[in-house]
Protein backbone atom coordinates (compact mmCIF):
# COMPACT_ATOMS: atom_id res chain seq x y z
CA UNK A 1 0.00 0.00 0.00
CA UNK A 2 1.40 3.55 -1.17
CA UNK A 3 0.72 6.05 1.42
CA UNK A 4 0.11 9.49 1.26
CA UNK A 5 2.26 12.59 1.43
CA UNK A 6 0.65 15.57 3.66
CA UNK A 7 1.04 18.75 3.08
CA UNK A 8 0.02 22.45 3.86
CA UNK A 9 -4.11 22.02 3.51
CA UNK A 10 -4.94 24.25 0.33
CA UNK A 11 -1.56 25.32 -1.21
CA UNK A 12 -1.13 24.30 -4.35
CA UNK A 13 1.53 21.95 -4.97
CA UNK A 14 3.45 21.93 -8.09
CA UNK A 15 5.41 18.13 -8.61
CA UNK A 16 8.25 18.63 -11.09
CA UNK A 17 9.25 14.81 -12.30
CA UNK A 18 12.94 14.91 -13.26
CA UNK A 19 16.03 16.98 -12.04
CA UNK A 20 17.67 17.58 -15.28
CA UNK A 21 17.82 20.86 -17.29
CA UNK A 22 14.53 21.55 -17.20
CA UNK A 23 13.29 19.98 -14.16
CA UNK A 24 16.31 22.13 -12.27
CA UNK A 25 16.01 25.35 -14.66
CA UNK A 26 12.04 25.58 -13.76
CA UNK A 27 12.41 25.02 -10.22
CA UNK A 28 14.60 27.62 -10.06
CA UNK A 29 12.53 30.22 -12.22
CA UNK A 30 10.03 29.09 -9.64
CA UNK A 31 12.12 29.82 -6.61
CA UNK A 32 12.32 33.36 -8.01
CA UNK A 33 8.83 34.25 -9.70
CA UNK A 34 7.29 32.63 -6.04
CA UNK A 35 9.61 33.50 -3.75
CA UNK A 36 6.97 35.38 -1.41
CA UNK A 37 4.41 32.80 -1.66
CA UNK A 38 7.09 29.73 -1.14
CA UNK A 39 8.07 31.88 1.52
CA UNK A 40 4.66 31.98 3.47
CA UNK A 41 3.55 28.11 2.66
CA UNK A 42 1.19 29.15 0.06
CA UNK A 43 2.46 27.17 -2.59
CA UNK A 44 4.76 23.87 -2.57
CA UNK A 45 7.47 22.79 -5.41
CA UNK A 46 8.30 19.25 -5.45
CA UNK A 47 11.14 17.70 -7.89
CA UNK A 48 11.16 14.08 -8.25
CA UNK A 49 14.50 12.20 -10.11
CA UNK A 50 16.27 8.55 -9.29
CA UNK A 51 19.25 11.31 -8.45
CA UNK A 52 19.71 14.32 -6.10
CA UNK A 53 21.94 16.60 -9.25
CA UNK A 54 21.75 17.69 -12.29
CA UNK A 55 24.12 16.61 -14.26
CA UNK A 56 25.80 19.49 -16.99
CA UNK A 57 25.97 16.87 -19.70
CA UNK A 58 28.46 19.36 -22.84
CA UNK A 59 30.99 18.12 -20.01
CA UNK A 60 30.73 14.53 -19.83
CA UNK A 61 33.63 13.80 -23.00
CA UNK A 62 36.06 16.21 -20.82
CA UNK A 63 35.18 14.68 -17.68
CA UNK A 64 35.22 11.31 -19.33
CA UNK A 65 39.10 12.25 -21.02
CA UNK A 66 40.17 13.69 -17.81
CA UNK A 67 39.78 17.34 -18.33
CA UNK A 68 37.55 18.11 -15.90
CA UNK A 69 36.63 16.41 -12.29
CA UNK A 70 33.36 14.18 -13.01
CA UNK A 71 32.43 15.82 -9.29
CA UNK A 72 32.01 19.32 -10.63
CA UNK A 73 30.11 18.45 -13.73
CA UNK A 74 27.04 17.84 -11.04
CA UNK A 75 25.07 20.17 -9.84
CA UNK A 76 23.57 19.27 -6.34
CA UNK A 77 19.64 19.97 -6.04
CA UNK A 78 18.92 20.05 -2.24
CA UNK A 79 21.91 23.40 -2.43
CA UNK A 80 20.15 25.40 -4.64
CA UNK A 81 16.62 24.34 -4.68
CA UNK A 82 16.38 25.00 -0.68
CA UNK A 83 12.87 26.28 -1.09
CA UNK A 84 11.65 23.37 -3.34
CA UNK A 85 11.63 19.59 -1.93
CA UNK A 86 13.85 17.57 -3.86
CA UNK A 87 12.72 13.81 -3.35
CA UNK A 88 15.48 11.02 -4.90
CA UNK A 89 13.10 8.42 -5.88
CA UNK A 90 11.44 7.20 -9.13
CA UNK A 91 7.59 8.00 -10.69
CA UNK A 92 6.31 4.36 -11.55
CA UNK A 93 2.69 5.80 -11.90
CA UNK A 94 0.82 8.59 -12.74
CA UNK A 95 -2.50 9.75 -13.14
CA UNK A 96 -3.12 13.56 -14.33
CA UNK A 97 -7.17 13.43 -14.58
CA UNK A 98 -7.00 12.56 -10.75
CA UNK A 99 -3.51 14.49 -9.58
CA UNK A 100 -1.12 11.96 -8.25
CA UNK A 101 1.95 10.06 -8.36
CA UNK A 102 2.95 7.15 -7.00
CA UNK A 103 6.90 7.37 -6.57
CA UNK A 104 9.42 4.73 -4.96
CA UNK A 105 11.92 5.96 -2.85
CA UNK A 106 15.50 4.21 -2.54
CA UNK A 107 13.89 2.69 0.36
CA UNK A 108 10.82 1.93 2.13
CA UNK A 109 7.36 1.57 0.67
CA UNK A 110 5.87 3.55 -2.77
CA UNK A 111 4.21 6.49 -1.56
CA UNK A 112 1.49 8.64 -3.14
CA UNK A 113 1.79 12.14 -3.66
CA UNK A 114 -0.42 14.37 -4.89
CA UNK A 115 -0.13 17.86 -6.86
CA UNK A 116 -2.37 20.39 -8.71
CA UNK A 117 0.11 21.22 -11.28
CA UNK A 118 2.71 19.02 -13.29
CA UNK A 119 5.82 19.33 -15.04
CA UNK A 120 6.98 16.35 -16.90
CA UNK A 121 10.43 16.67 -17.49
CA UNK A 122 11.80 13.28 -17.04
CA UNK A 123 14.46 14.06 -20.02
CA UNK A 124 15.90 10.56 -21.85
CA UNK A 125 17.87 7.95 -22.06
CA UNK A 126 19.82 5.95 -24.94
CA UNK A 127 17.98 4.81 -28.04
CA UNK A 128 19.34 1.20 -28.42
CA UNK A 129 18.20 -1.16 -31.33
CA UNK A 130 17.90 -4.93 -31.46
CA UNK A 131 21.38 -5.16 -32.26
CA UNK A 132 23.18 -8.37 -31.07
CA UNK A 133 25.80 -7.89 -28.64
CA UNK A 134 25.16 -4.46 -28.26
CA UNK A 135 23.42 -4.28 -24.81
CA UNK A 136 26.29 -7.09 -23.23
CA UNK A 137 28.70 -5.20 -24.41
CA UNK A 138 28.14 -0.93 -25.26
CA UNK A 139 28.24 1.65 -22.86
CA UNK A 140 26.60 5.26 -23.23
CA UNK A 141 27.65 8.73 -22.04
CA UNK A 142 24.88 10.17 -20.83
CA UNK A 143 25.48 10.20 -17.19
CA UNK A 144 28.29 11.15 -14.69
CA UNK A 145 28.40 7.10 -14.12
CA UNK A 146 29.07 6.21 -17.58
CA UNK A 147 31.68 9.14 -17.81
CA UNK A 148 33.83 7.77 -15.02
CA UNK A 149 33.67 4.17 -16.15
CA UNK A 150 34.36 4.79 -19.52
CA UNK A 151 37.69 6.83 -18.42
CA UNK A 152 38.10 4.12 -16.17
CA UNK A 153 37.78 0.95 -18.91
CA UNK A 154 39.79 2.65 -21.89
CA UNK A 155 42.88 3.11 -19.28
CA UNK A 156 42.35 -0.31 -18.21
CA UNK A 157 42.39 -1.20 -21.95
CA UNK A 158 45.58 0.24 -22.66
CA UNK A 159 46.66 -1.13 -19.12
CA UNK A 160 46.46 -4.72 -20.79
CA UNK A 161 47.87 -3.96 -24.08
CA UNK A 162 50.79 -2.85 -22.26
CA UNK A 163 51.39 -6.04 -19.87
CA UNK A 164 50.74 -8.80 -22.71
CA UNK A 165 52.36 -9.97 -25.56
CA UNK A 166 49.13 -11.77 -27.35
CA UNK A 167 49.07 -9.90 -30.60
CA UNK A 168 45.53 -10.48 -30.46
CA UNK A 169 44.46 -9.57 -27.54
CA UNK A 170 46.75 -6.13 -27.70
CA UNK A 171 44.55 -5.54 -30.97
CA UNK A 172 41.58 -5.96 -29.53
CA UNK A 173 42.07 -4.00 -26.68
CA UNK A 174 43.44 -0.97 -28.71
CA UNK A 175 40.39 -0.72 -30.82
CA UNK A 176 37.86 1.76 -29.76
CA UNK A 177 34.59 1.77 -31.75
CA UNK A 178 31.93 4.64 -31.03
CA UNK A 179 28.84 4.61 -32.79
CA UNK A 180 26.46 7.15 -33.64
CA UNK A 181 28.14 10.98 -34.98
CA UNK A 182 26.28 13.52 -33.16
CA UNK A 183 27.88 15.88 -30.89
CA UNK A 184 28.14 12.94 -27.89
CA UNK A 185 29.78 10.49 -30.23
CA UNK A 186 32.45 12.82 -32.09
CA UNK A 187 33.40 15.13 -28.94
CA UNK A 188 33.47 11.52 -26.96
CA UNK A 189 35.98 10.06 -29.41
CA UNK A 190 37.89 12.61 -29.70
CA UNK A 191 38.48 13.44 -26.24
CA UNK A 192 39.30 10.19 -25.70
CA UNK A 193 41.46 9.51 -28.43
CA UNK A 194 43.29 13.02 -27.10
CA UNK A 195 43.89 11.01 -23.46
CA UNK A 196 44.88 7.93 -24.65
CA UNK A 197 47.83 9.04 -27.17
CA UNK A 198 49.03 11.57 -23.72
CA UNK A 199 48.72 7.79 -21.84
CA UNK A 200 50.77 6.30 -24.51
CA UNK A 201 53.64 8.61 -23.40
CA UNK A 202 54.61 6.45 -20.07
CA UNK A 203 54.20 3.48 -21.68
CA UNK A 204 56.87 0.90 -22.88
CA UNK A 205 54.89 -1.06 -25.43
CA UNK A 206 51.93 0.86 -26.57
CA UNK A 207 52.67 3.61 -29.00
CA UNK A 208 50.29 6.26 -30.57
CA UNK A 209 50.32 4.16 -33.86
CA UNK A 210 48.98 0.86 -32.32
CA UNK A 211 45.76 2.97 -30.95
CA UNK A 212 42.87 2.62 -33.19
CA UNK A 213 39.71 4.70 -32.36
CA UNK A 214 36.40 3.76 -35.56
CA UNK A 215 33.71 6.56 -35.41
CA UNK A 216 30.61 4.89 -37.22
CA UNK A 217 27.73 6.68 -38.79
CA UNK A 218 24.99 5.43 -40.38
CA UNK A 219 23.91 9.04 -42.57
CA UNK A 220 26.32 10.52 -44.82
CA UNK A 221 27.66 13.13 -42.28
CA UNK A 222 28.65 13.70 -38.73
CA UNK A 223 27.70 16.84 -36.82
CA UNK A 224 24.67 17.68 -38.66
CA UNK A 225 24.15 20.75 -36.47
CA UNK A 226 27.64 22.87 -37.29
CA UNK A 227 26.26 22.65 -41.02
CA UNK A 228 27.47 20.50 -43.75
CA UNK A 229 30.67 22.00 -44.59
CA UNK A 230 32.03 22.17 -40.88
CA UNK A 231 30.78 19.08 -40.39
CA UNK A 232 33.26 17.77 -43.75
CA UNK A 233 36.36 19.94 -42.10
CA UNK A 234 35.22 17.64 -38.68
CA UNK A 235 35.85 14.47 -40.52
CA UNK A 236 38.99 15.09 -42.32
CA UNK A 237 40.53 16.45 -38.90
CA UNK A 238 39.54 13.22 -37.18
CA UNK A 239 40.88 11.52 -40.43
CA UNK A 240 43.85 13.55 -40.07
CA UNK A 241 44.72 12.16 -35.90
CA UNK A 242 44.09 8.62 -37.09
CA UNK A 243 40.31 8.19 -36.55
CA UNK A 244 38.76 5.89 -39.22
CA UNK A 245 35.47 7.55 -40.05
CA UNK A 246 33.47 5.67 -41.31
CA UNK A 247 29.39 7.23 -42.61
CA UNK A 248 26.81 5.58 -44.05
CA UNK A 249 27.28 2.31 -42.31
CA UNK A 250 25.59 0.59 -39.70
CA UNK A 251 26.78 -1.67 -36.78
CA UNK A 252 25.18 -5.16 -37.18
CA UNK A 253 26.57 -7.15 -34.30
CA UNK A 254 28.77 -7.03 -31.35
CA UNK A 255 28.87 -11.02 -30.06
CA UNK A 256 31.14 -11.29 -27.80
CA UNK A 257 33.34 -7.84 -28.44
CA UNK A 258 33.54 -8.70 -32.56
CA UNK A 259 32.23 -5.81 -34.37
CA UNK A 260 30.51 -6.37 -37.18
CA UNK A 261 29.90 -3.38 -39.72
CA UNK A 262 27.18 -2.99 -42.51
CA UNK A 263 30.63 -2.22 -45.34
CA UNK A 264 31.16 -5.51 -44.68
CA UNK A 265 34.63 -5.07 -42.10
CA UNK A 266 35.01 -7.31 -38.75
CA UNK A 267 37.41 -7.30 -36.20
CA UNK A 268 37.62 -7.78 -32.71
CA UNK A 269 37.35 -4.48 -30.35
CA UNK A 270 37.48 -4.07 -26.37
CA UNK A 271 35.51 -0.63 -26.04
CA UNK A 272 32.38 0.08 -27.72
CA UNK A 273 30.42 3.23 -27.22
CA UNK A 274 26.85 4.39 -28.46
CA UNK A 275 25.57 7.18 -29.23
CA UNK A 276 23.50 6.20 -31.54
CA UNK A 277 20.27 9.04 -30.51
CA UNK A 278 18.04 8.83 -27.45
CA UNK A 279 14.29 8.37 -26.82
CA UNK A 280 12.04 9.55 -23.84
CA UNK A 281 12.47 8.95 -20.22
CA UNK A 282 10.04 4.96 -19.71
CA UNK A 283 9.01 7.70 -16.82
CA UNK A 284 6.26 9.01 -19.29
CA UNK A 285 4.82 5.90 -20.32
CA UNK A 286 3.54 5.43 -16.94
CA UNK A 287 1.18 7.59 -16.96
CA UNK A 288 -2.03 8.80 -19.19
CA UNK A 289 -0.16 11.43 -20.44
CA UNK A 290 -1.09 11.75 -24.57
CA UNK A 291 2.66 10.65 -26.45
CA UNK A 292 2.99 10.59 -30.16
CA UNK A 293 4.36 7.35 -32.03
CA UNK A 294 8.19 8.59 -30.64
CA UNK A 295 6.94 8.00 -27.26
CA UNK A 296 7.18 11.95 -26.84
CA UNK A 297 5.21 13.84 -24.47
CA UNK A 298 3.08 16.08 -26.99
CA UNK A 299 3.53 19.48 -25.70
CA UNK A 300 2.36 22.89 -27.26
CA UNK A 301 3.76 25.81 -27.60
CA UNK A 302 3.13 27.16 -24.99
CA UNK A 303 4.82 24.13 -23.19
CA UNK A 304 1.88 22.78 -22.12
CA UNK A 305 0.87 19.27 -22.81
CA UNK A 306 -1.78 18.83 -25.14
CA UNK A 307 -5.57 18.38 -24.04
CA UNK A 308 -4.71 18.58 -20.57
CA UNK A 309 -5.26 21.25 -17.82
CA UNK A 310 -2.58 22.58 -15.52
CA UNK A 311 -0.22 20.05 -16.82
CA UNK A 312 3.65 21.31 -18.43
CA UNK A 313 6.23 19.68 -20.44
CA UNK A 314 9.65 20.67 -22.30
CA UNK A 315 12.81 19.25 -22.84
CA UNK A 316 14.00 15.74 -24.38
CA UNK A 317 10.94 14.48 -23.47
CA UNK A 318 8.42 16.42 -25.32
CA UNK A 319 7.35 17.09 -29.05
CA UNK A 320 7.35 21.00 -28.73
CA UNK A 321 6.79 23.22 -31.90
CA UNK A 322 9.65 24.63 -33.39
CA UNK A 323 7.39 28.10 -34.11
CA UNK A 324 10.74 29.04 -36.55
CA UNK A 325 10.23 26.16 -38.69
CA UNK A 326 6.55 25.29 -39.83
CA UNK A 327 5.88 21.30 -39.31
CA UNK A 328 9.06 20.75 -37.41
CA UNK A 329 9.73 20.00 -33.49
CA UNK A 330 12.55 21.58 -31.04
CA UNK A 331 15.49 19.77 -31.20
CA UNK A 332 16.44 17.67 -28.14
CA UNK A 333 19.56 19.84 -26.57
CA UNK A 334 20.51 21.85 -24.14
CA UNK A 335 20.24 24.88 -25.79
CA UNK A 336 16.21 24.33 -25.86
CA UNK A 337 15.99 22.81 -22.95
CA UNK A 338 17.53 25.75 -20.80
CA UNK A 339 15.52 28.07 -22.17
CA UNK A 340 12.07 26.49 -22.53
CA UNK A 341 12.66 25.57 -18.88
CA UNK A 342 12.60 29.35 -18.07
CA UNK A 343 9.70 30.21 -20.11
CA UNK A 344 7.57 27.11 -18.78
CA UNK A 345 8.50 28.45 -15.45
CA UNK A 346 7.11 31.55 -16.07
CA UNK A 347 3.83 30.49 -17.54
CA UNK A 348 2.78 27.87 -14.48
CA UNK A 349 3.06 31.75 -12.68
CA UNK A 350 1.10 33.44 -15.44
CA UNK A 351 -1.07 30.02 -14.94
CA UNK A 352 -1.67 30.36 -11.43
CA UNK A 353 -2.68 33.83 -11.45
CA UNK A 354 -4.81 34.04 -14.27
CA UNK A 355 -2.51 35.86 -16.94
CA UNK A 356 -2.39 34.56 -20.41
CA UNK A 357 0.49 32.05 -21.20
CA UNK A 358 2.90 32.50 -23.83
CA UNK A 359 4.70 30.69 -26.71
CA UNK A 360 8.05 29.68 -26.82
CA UNK A 361 10.31 31.12 -29.90
CA UNK A 362 13.75 30.07 -29.93
CA UNK A 363 16.12 31.00 -33.12
CA UNK A 364 19.19 28.32 -33.33
CA UNK A 365 22.27 30.50 -31.65
CA UNK A 366 24.30 28.02 -33.55
CA UNK A 367 26.10 24.74 -32.20
CA UNK A 368 29.72 24.21 -30.64
CA UNK A 369 31.96 20.91 -30.07
CA UNK A 370 35.21 20.03 -28.72
CA UNK A 371 37.92 17.80 -30.34
CA UNK A 372 40.50 17.33 -27.74
CA UNK A 373 42.63 19.99 -26.34
CA UNK A 374 42.90 22.99 -28.35
CA UNK A 375 40.69 21.81 -31.26
CA UNK A 376 36.95 22.22 -32.19
CA UNK A 377 34.27 23.39 -34.05
CA UNK A 378 31.56 25.72 -33.82
CA UNK A 379 29.12 27.78 -35.58
CA UNK A 380 28.09 30.56 -33.18
CA UNK A 381 24.98 32.79 -35.12
CA UNK A 382 26.21 31.90 -38.31
CA UNK A 383 30.30 32.72 -37.92
CA UNK A 384 32.74 29.22 -38.52
CA UNK A 385 34.76 28.86 -36.25
CA UNK A 386 37.51 25.82 -36.25
CA UNK A 387 40.50 24.89 -34.29
CA UNK A 388 42.07 26.62 -31.69
CA UNK A 389 39.34 29.68 -31.71
CA UNK A 390 36.41 27.23 -31.88
CA UNK A 391 37.99 25.32 -28.74
CA UNK A 392 38.60 28.78 -27.32
CA UNK A 393 34.87 29.37 -27.87
CA UNK A 394 33.29 26.26 -26.51
CA UNK A 395 34.93 26.70 -23.61
CA UNK A 396 33.84 30.14 -23.11
CA UNK A 397 30.06 29.37 -24.04
CA UNK A 398 30.30 26.28 -21.35
CA UNK A 399 32.38 27.98 -18.56
CA UNK A 400 29.03 30.53 -18.41
CA UNK A 401 26.60 28.19 -19.16
CA UNK A 402 27.59 25.64 -16.71
CA UNK A 403 24.54 26.06 -13.59
CA UNK A 404 25.93 28.40 -10.11
CA UNK A 405 28.64 30.25 -9.42
CA UNK A 406 30.42 27.55 -7.52
CA UNK A 407 30.90 24.99 -10.56
CA UNK A 408 32.23 27.55 -12.70
CA UNK A 409 34.91 28.93 -10.96
CA UNK A 410 35.61 24.45 -9.90
CA UNK A 411 35.68 24.15 -13.75
CA UNK A 412 37.62 26.88 -14.30
CA UNK A 413 40.15 25.92 -11.76
CA UNK A 414 40.32 22.41 -13.11
CA UNK A 415 40.76 24.66 -17.08
CA UNK A 416 43.56 26.43 -15.10
CA UNK A 417 45.60 23.85 -13.62
CA UNK A 418 45.40 21.92 -16.54
CA UNK A 419 47.37 24.86 -18.21
CA UNK A 420 50.11 23.86 -15.67
CA UNK A 421 50.48 20.44 -14.88
CA UNK A 422 50.26 17.27 -16.42
CA UNK A 423 46.79 15.15 -17.63
CA UNK A 424 46.23 12.31 -14.98
CA UNK A 425 45.90 9.08 -17.09
CA UNK A 426 45.57 6.44 -13.53
CA UNK A 427 42.73 3.72 -14.38
CA UNK A 428 41.03 3.54 -11.23
CA UNK A 429 39.10 0.52 -12.37
CA UNK A 430 38.89 -0.91 -8.43
CA UNK A 431 36.46 1.59 -7.21
CA UNK A 432 33.63 -0.46 -9.36
CA UNK A 433 34.66 -3.84 -7.60
CA UNK A 434 35.53 -1.82 -3.70
CA UNK A 435 34.92 -5.04 -1.82
CA UNK A 436 37.07 -7.40 -4.10
CA UNK A 437 39.99 -7.09 -1.54
CA UNK A 438 38.20 -7.35 1.12
CA UNK A 439 36.26 -10.09 0.28
CA UNK A 440 39.32 -12.21 -0.95
CA UNK A 441 40.88 -11.18 2.51
CA UNK A 442 37.60 -13.03 4.03
CA UNK A 443 38.40 -16.02 1.60
CA UNK A 444 41.48 -16.55 3.31
CA UNK A 445 40.94 -15.77 6.40
CA UNK A 446 37.94 -18.47 5.94
CA UNK A 447 40.41 -21.22 4.05
CA UNK A 448 43.08 -20.71 7.26
CA UNK A 449 40.54 -21.23 10.06
CA UNK A 450 39.35 -24.29 7.68
CA UNK A 451 42.90 -25.69 7.52
CA UNK A 452 43.47 -25.22 11.43
CA UNK A 453 40.16 -26.95 12.48
CA UNK A 454 41.25 -29.92 10.05
CA UNK A 455 43.99 -30.13 11.29
CA UNK A 456 42.89 -30.20 15.38
CA UNK A 457 40.52 -32.74 14.39
CA UNK A 458 43.40 -35.04 12.62
CA UNK A 459 45.32 -34.67 16.21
Amino acid sequence: MARTAQGTPGAPHILIVGGGYVGMYTALRLQKKLKRELRRGEVRVTVVDPNSYMTYQPFLPEAAAGNISPRHVVVPLRRVLPKCTVRKARVTELNHDERWAIVQPLAGPPERITYDYLVMAAGAVPRLLPIPGLAENGISLKTVGEAIHLRNHVLEQLEIAESTDDVELRRKALTFVFVGGGFAGVEAVAELEDMTRDATKYMRKVTPQDLRFVLVEATDRILPEVGPDMGKWTAEQLRGRGIAVKMSTFLQSAVDGQIELSDGSSFPAGTLVWNAGVKPSPVVRNGDLPVDERGRVKGTEYLTIEGLVRAFTAGDNAAIPDLTEDGMFCPPNAQHAVRQAKLLGDNIVRSMRGKTLKPYVHGNLGAVAGLGLHKGVANPLGIKLKGWPAWFFHRSYHGAMVPTFNRKIRVIADWTLALFLKRETVSLATIEQPRADFELAALDDGKAKAKAKADQNAV
